[in-house]
């Protein structure tokens, strides 16, 4: 499966908690700041087409802050780990950088949103998240270490 999404970014937005609607008469938009965490990425082919995408690391962190429920939150969670196992080493080293930038509740939304990953049930089509539970708490401790919030 392939799900394609438009993203419009307002580069005026500096922080990842700050919402608000976009004002329009035909098509009011619910602007979300944690959209703010995507950079771009390489483009890739598809059929002749450049398409943009954003970097691993900022889609990571993108997935995990943000609160969602039901199905599209498990879904997105499960897109997680699909992007932790296509992350290299600077990916992950971006991620943490970008993650230790965000107010103490989206790193605390992280830390929660990764620990529910670890204990998900595979769904038809996504990722399976049972056998790369060690990549996850390695995730969880690395975003862990010098959290003055934990124990």
């Amino acid at each position: 499966m392939l799900e394609v999404n438009f993203v419009g970014l307002d580069p005026l937005i500096r922080e990842a908690a700050e919402t608000y609607v976009l004002e329009d008469p035909e098509l009011p938009l619910l602007v979300f700041g944690t959209l703010s965490l995507l950079r771009p990425g390489v483009p890739i082919e598809v059929e002749g087409l450049s398409v943009p995408v954003p970097r691993t690391a900022g889609l990571l962190l993108e997935k995990l802050v943000t609160d969602r429920s039901g199905e599209k939150g498990e879904r997105d969670l499960l897109v997680a780990i699909g992007l932790l196992l296509l992350a290299q080493g600077e990916d992950l080293d971006e991620l943490e950088t970008t993650y230790r930038e965000l107010p103490s509740e989206l790193r605390y939304a992280v830390r929660s949103n990764l620990t529910i990953l670890s204990l998900m049930e595979p769904h038809s089509g996504m990722p399976d998240p049972r056998p790369h539970r060690a990549n996850i708490r390695t995730l969880l401790l690395r975003l862990e270490s010098g959290e003055e919030d934990l124990p």
